[in-house]
């Protein structure tokens, strides 16, 4: 079982976390305050731009496409090689709520 470092800028953090693990369980385990709030891959409260490395997150239903190579969900994403993550920027689809198969709601709904 191969393990990657996920480095987190900004914050000195950094992680081993396994090809068979999400960032996210690892973070919780080693208490590393990484937001959060569905777990699958939805709210997009987790995301982290991908500064270098590469993850798979076949189930990361709330980013588009294009976002997905861009874009870490921590609660999907298993890392592939060593990583750098910035969880400071979110993609474009929190601000617009136009993720793949998402509805945008609002808080009046």
């Amino acid at each position: 079982m191969s393990e990657h470092t996920v480095e987190f800028v900004g914050t000195g953090e950094e992680i081993a976390v396994s090809e068979k693990e999400t960032i996210l369980s690892r973070c919780i385990e080693e208490g590393i305050a990484q937001e959060y709030s569905c777990r699958v891959g939805m709210c997009l409260a987790c995301s982290a731009e991908i500064l270098e490395g590469e993850v798979t997150q076949p189930a990361a239903r709330g980013l588009t496409e294009e976002e997905r190579e861009g874009y870490a969900l921590t609660c999907m994403a298993r890392p592939q090689s060593d990583l750098t993550l910035d969880r400071g920027t979110y993609p474009p689809s929190i601000e617009s709520g136009a993720g793949e198969g998402d509805t945008a709601t609002t808080a009046d709904d």
